[in-house]
């Protein structure tokens, strides 16, 4: 059975502004169905890296923290830290960051808390039994709220080929650990010359499979207790233990999806997802600058399914010409518009394996408000 994808254009007049069409989306999508008085409600938002300007502007999301509000909800807005270097690596900088890309209390009226705490390790094992993943770790914030609504920049990403409801949900619900483990299929080694035995790693390490040589006063690890789990490389102070980012598309997205059913599993007819398809820009909101966009903005989407909220957004996309100024110059044409810039990311597999897992379908009626 097909889904229902709510869609709101980018046409604004003098009695209904984008504003007021966001607050009509969430009422047509179904969702104030999703909340119930005292609900601790998450938002899982992108605050943008620093320097980034393409992430959602908080405004949006002020509107839709109103409707969660007048409904007895108590909301608050939530990412968890980033696997790489950057502004939100803590919750002190991602807090910062936040705050400097204009998500602060008096804009958005609600609450920030960093997902999976201080350093990445506030987070539940929760039991997905799927082809890579027995178990994944969803940051506790997520995990223990009673309710979920999942606000989404769409645009193109090197990895899954368009980032959407998917990409967020997945990877950004996960604990850093977590997201080592969705980045990489190699496991961690040591560099003994950044190493300088302080033993952190040992002391975090789930598995038993970290010891510190007391000769040489360096840690090793042994690689048949070594569950790659990615703790050790988020605890090294000295960068010791290398982040690894070696995977393929495919695979990588068929952990994000796992990490999205494991983020929903305790979620069930608490969930609603919105795309916001302006400034479609090549990359992530995680880098520290945001090129041109390959497409005009084109609208906004909600629905209770994020299977299909993905694919209409997709096929919106691919519909539209590309901007002769951006990524997308000389493949205007193009049928598959992310495709024609991330050539080895099968933007494809995402979907098909989300719906596999029943997190929900890629047939849709799209109505437009």
């Amino acid at each position: 059975m097909a889904a229902d994808v709510f869609f709101a254009d980018m046409r604004a007049r003098h009695k209904e502004n984008l504003l007021d069409k966001v607050e009509k989306l969430f009422v047509r999508a179904g969702m104030k169905e999703l909340i119930a008085p005292k609900d601790l409600v998450a938002f899982k938002v992108h605050f943008g890296e620093r320097g980034n300007t393409g992430y959602i502007r908080p405004q949006f999301i002020r509107r839709l923290v109103n409707q969660v509000k007048s409904l007895g909800g108590k909301p608050f807005l939530t990412d968890a830290n980033t696997l790489y270097v950057g502004s939100r690596a803590n919750a002190v900088d991602h807090l910062q960051t936040a705050i400097e890309n204009g998500f602060g209390y008096a804009v958005v009226d609600a609450p920030l808390i960093i997902a999976d705490g201080l350093t990445g390790r506030d987070y539940v094992n929760v039991p997905v039994n799927r082809k890579h993943f027995a178990e994944v770790k969803i940051s506790s914030a997520v995990y223990h709220a009673d309710a979920l609504l999942v606000i989404s920049h769409f645009k193109g990403h090197e990895l899954t080929g368009f980032g959407g409801a998917l990409k967020n949900l997945g990877m950004g619900t996960g604990s850093r650990g977590g997201k080592q483990m969705m980045h990489s299929d190699v496991l961690p080694e040591v560099n003994e010359e950044k190493c300088r035995g302080c033993a952190k790693c040992e002391e975090w390490c789930p598995a038993g499979a970290i010891a510190v040589d007391q000769e040489k006063g360096r840690a090793q690890i042994d690689a048949r207790k070594c569950l790659g789990c990615g703790e050790c490389t988020i605890t090294c102070p000295h960068r010791a233990i290398a982040i690894s980012w070696k995977t393929e598309p495919d695979v990588a997205q068929e952990k994000i999806v796992e990490y999205a059913l494991g983020a929903l599993k305790n979620k069930q007819g608490k969930a609603g997802f919105f795309n916001f398809v302006l400034n479609v820009s090549p990359e992530c909101d995680c880098a520290g600058w945001t090129d041109a966009s390959i497409v005009r903005d084109i609208g906004i989407l909600a629905s209770l399914d994020p299977v299909a909220l993905d694919q209409a957004c997709v096929d919106l996309v691919n519909r539209e010409r590309g901007l002769p100024e951006s990524r997308l110059a000389g493949h205007e044409e193009a049928a598959d518009k992310f495709g024609a810039i991330w050539p080895k990311a099968n933007w494809e597999r995402q979907l098909a394996y989300a719906e596999e897992a029943g997190l929900g379908t890629r047939a849709y009626n799209l109505v437009k408000i």
